[in-house]
């Protein structure tokens, strides 16, 4: 017994230790910094163009914005092939793209924040849609050098890290730059020049990544991807030729794709007007902040964490059920909470469960397509084509939010973003009749 006992607490032991490992620490660090963008071009834009006076179809067309996370892997390939002048024998290439990309990234976000909803709603979908464009470019690298860099078994501890990372970011880039406009406002600072200091100071944050890039280890690249082609051209079409055909060329790569595409939706369905459904319902925008942000954060902490520890320990297959059902049955709550009305304890409930379940179904989803994808010189466009075709029920199907929000209103509304979960569900089923997880499974 004393000999399990022992057994058991080095097991546990080598499990938490893995978190400190310095190419996990980066991997958190890098996540940090991919967190940043998200919700400043979706939910803390929501709250800016709810306070300004927009009305909900645009504000739910403003999903769109997030386009650029659909189509990065049409450029995708360029990260894959092409060196930065001068940065890439510096650092190079993955680490050269990747402060590249936090560069533009910082410009972009500095833009946006001298924008104006009430004067041009144009100009301001315009800085937003850069802001996604290079969030979008630096998720590519950062994917790729997270699944060139982290071997099989710190994979689990490196995507719970950085979704870690991730939520961290987006509760001060959601929450903080929230709480930071209505502390600037209740000290008399105009409306405009709180939310523009707000997103300075978030562009600002993005230095973090910048110091992960300049502090990681180049990833060993693939020797095989070296050609001697000598125009970059060539080497594009090259590199996302391959890695199109290989993926394409699996067995049921249609039939994966339109999955990856309908896991997520019914979260994003959902999440897509939950900043305008909060605020309308009768919250404060302090609320907001307190509740969705700072309770929900320890929420989705815990949940990334259970997510990590469910991929360690149970087959992907199961997993991955888990977390479909998870996520569909917690968009029920909000279709509770429309009926119950403003009361703040039902928000919390809320907002704890839908947290807790869509954390813990992301880091599955995230160790899922880190599965699917095959030879090292193709990571960044595979897995920039997976997440793309994720995001589109993000940016374009949900799109649709505000036009059946203003229809159905907000009880029903969530609960067909509920049921819109069915389709993955027995696409799920039907793919694993046929072994496709499986053999992720037996390679992994």
């Amino acid at each position: 017994m004393a000999l399990s006992a022992q057994t058991s607490s080095d097991t546990w032991l080598k499990a938490i230790a893995v978190y400190t490992r310095p190419r996990v620490l980066i991997v958190m660090l890098l996540g940090f910094s991919a967190g940043l963008p998200l919700a400043l071009v979706t939910s803390t834009l929501q709250a800016w163009l709810t306070q300004s006076g927009i009305d909900l179809k645009t504000i739910g067309l403003f999903s769109l914005v997030g386009l650029p996370y659909t189509f990065k892997f049409f450029w995708a390939p360029l990260v894959d092939a092409l060196n930065i002048p001068l940065l890439t024998k510096w650092l190079g290439r993955r680490r050269s793209w990747l402060i590249l990309s936090q560069l533009l990234l910082i410009a972009a976000i500095v833009v946006l924040g001298f924008s104006d909803p009430i004067t041009s709603i144009f100009y301001v979908t315009v800085a937003a849609l850069l802001v996604a464009a290079a969030s979008a470019t630096q998720d590519i690298v950062i994917d790729a050098f997270r699944v060139e860099s982290l071997p099989q078994e710190e994979q689990a501890a490196g995507i719970a890290s950085y979704i870690l990372a991730y939520r961290v970011a987006l509760l001060l880039s959601g929450a903080g730059a929230l709480l930071l406009v209505a502390y600037l406002e209740a000290s008399g600072v105009a409306q405009l020049t709180a939310w523009t200091i707000s997103y300075i100071a978030a562009a600002a944050c993005v230095a973090v990544g910048m110091i992960a890039a300049f502090l990681a280890k180049e990833p060993q690249a693939d020797q095989s991807a070296e050609t001697a082609e000598d125009s970059p051209i060539k080497r594009v079409y090259a590199t996302a030729y391959s890695a199109f055909s290989e993926f394409l060329s699996r067995p049921l790569a249609i039939s994966v794709l339109v999955f990856v595409l309908l896991f997520k939706f019914c979260d994003a369905f959902a999440g897509v007007l939950t900043v305008p459904f909060v605020l309308k319902t009768g919250f404060s925008l302090a609320t907001y902040a307190t509740v969705v942000k700072g309770v929900g954060f320890a929420a989705a902490v815990i949940g990334g964490l259970a997510g990590g520890a469910l991929a360690r320990a149970l087959p992907l297959t199961a997993c991955l059920w888990i977390a479909a059902i998870i996520q569909m049955l917690s968009n029920f709550m909000f279709s509770w909470l429309a009926w119950i009305g403003p009361d703040v304890s039902a928000l919390t409930l809320t907002i704890i469960v839908e947290n807790f379940t869509s954390n813990a179904a992301n880091v599955i989803f995230v160790a899922y397509l880190s599965a699917l994808c095959g030879a090292r010189a193709h990571t960044a466009t595979q897995f920039a084509l997976l997440s793309a075709i994720a995001a589109v029920g993000r940016t374009v199907l949900a799109a649709s939010g505000g036009y059946v929000a203003e229809a159905t209103g907000w009880f029903w509304f969530f609960f067909v973003t509920a049921l819109s979960a069915i389709p993955s569900i027995l696409l799920l089923a039907w793919l694993q009749r046929r072994g496709h997880f499986k053999a992720l499974e037996q390679r992994g």
